[in-house]
């Protein structure tokens, strides 16, 4: 049996068998047809075949769940769902033309889960033609991620703005200050140097926060894997910390095995996880006495650690955004020093860089703990 191509406006790459459309449902009965259904139905595009009555020949796997919970069934019609609309009005065009025809829609699927959420599609339909029949067919990409990344960069470029915007602008106006020579007493002097350098610091970590995540999203080299202790690894987060330590005066309890407890990972994203973990909690908590537990277990299959305080904890509203970027909570954006906003952001995407997971746990006024879980390598 010969193969021919549909006409012009022919599905990109596809043939079509003389005689399968005369066919219609019958022919879905076919050997040949069923193996071409198949290869169909493998495709992330959504695609839709109707005659020009409006009468569906074929529709594969893809096309149904972009639409759920419309289900389209071969032999049926479209019917006048809401949310078929939009394939309704593409069809109507492009048999109106008889041309190809492209268009762009938004849905938002009306039952629960994690789709139900507006989801951006890009639809493109043309006529067919074989033998003495004819219709439409439909193809739809869901672009809804495409359109999530942009979305997120654009309130990241955003945030950046204005992140940076406010300390340059108070160290703008020290300098204004200082250039008109209206400060003459030396500890005036002092003061606005001392304000300029700790806003030009925090510049200066949201800058390498920045450099951290992008380096973390890049994924253009595989985790640079060596074993390390991480007792060895926690305490050199509380020697950075330092000075904050001695202000805050916590109450901090280590408990690892004997050993230090092994584990295998880039050292580097490590140091970031527990730093920012353990400086998140010092910063919430500005009071003295502070408990903090930093902890590890091993088992057979994972390594599960976990930074505990007994601080002012973080409320369910906030829960569900705090390894969001740039989110503050509503204790953090009262603090005079704020951080940068990225800390769990980092720490979160540092530890699913490694395959693992990070959950919170918070009672207010009681007890808040990072759970961190990390798989194990074989051996490790």
């Amino acid at each position: 049996m010969t193969t021919k191509m549909l006409s012009a406006g022919a599905l990109p790459g596809t043939e079509w068998k003389t005689g399968q459309l005369e066919a219609a449902a019958p022919m879905c009965m076919q050997d040949d047809c069923r193996l071409f259904g198949s290869l169909l139905n493998e495709s992330h595009q959504g695609i839709l075949v109707v005659d020009m009555t409006g009468v569906i020949l074929f529709v594969n796997l893809a096309m149904n769940v972009m639409f759920l919970p419309y289900q389209l069934e071969v032999g049926a019609t479209l019917g006048n769902a809401a949310g078929l609309e939009a394939l309704e009005r593409i069809i109507h065009e492009a048999r109106k033309k008889r041309s190809r025809t492209e268009t762009e829609m938004r849905l938002t699927l009306p039952y629960l889960g994690e789709w139900n959420h507006e989801h951006h599609y890009r639809l493109c339909a043309a006529p067919w033609s074989e033998g003495d029949r004819s219709g439409i067919w439909v193809m739809v990409e869901d672009h809804t991620e495409r359109h999530l990344t942009q979305q997120t960069r654009r309130d990241f470029v955003t945030s950046v703005g204005h992140e940076l915007r406010t300390p340059l602008s108070l160290i703008h106006g020290y300098i204004e200050t200082l250039k008109s020579g209206m400060i003459k007493n030396p500890h005036s002097l002092v003061r606005c140097l001392d304000v300029m350098e700790k806003h030009s610091r925090r510049m200066m970590r949201i800058i390498e926060d920045m450099l951290t995540i992008s380096r973390m999203e890049a994924q253009d080299e595989p985790l640079k894997t060596e074993v390390f202790l991480v007792r060895a690894c926690v305490q050199d987060a509380l020697e950075h910390l330092t000075p904050l330590i001695e202000v805050r005066q916590p109450v901090i309890t280590l408990d690892f095995p004997p050993d230090g407890g092994l584990l295998a990972g880039e050292r580097f994203y490590w140091d970031q996880i527990f730093t920012n973990l353990i400086e998140k909690s010092l910063k919430e908590n500005p009071r003295t006495g502070l408990h903090l537990k930093l902890s590890g277990r091993w088992t057979k299959h994972e390594c599960i650690l976990s930074v505990e305080d007994d601080g002012v904890g973080i409320s369910a509203s906030d829960a569900p955004f705090v390894f969001k970027r740039f989110y503050r909570c509503a204790s953090e954006s009262r603090q005079e020093t704020k951080g940068s906003g990225l800390g769990l952001s980092i720490v979160k995407r540092a530890v699913e860089a490694h395959g693992g997971s990070i959950e919170l746990e918070s009672q207010p006024g009681r007890r808040t703990v990072f759970i961190i879980r990390v798989p194990l390598a074989l051996g490790e």
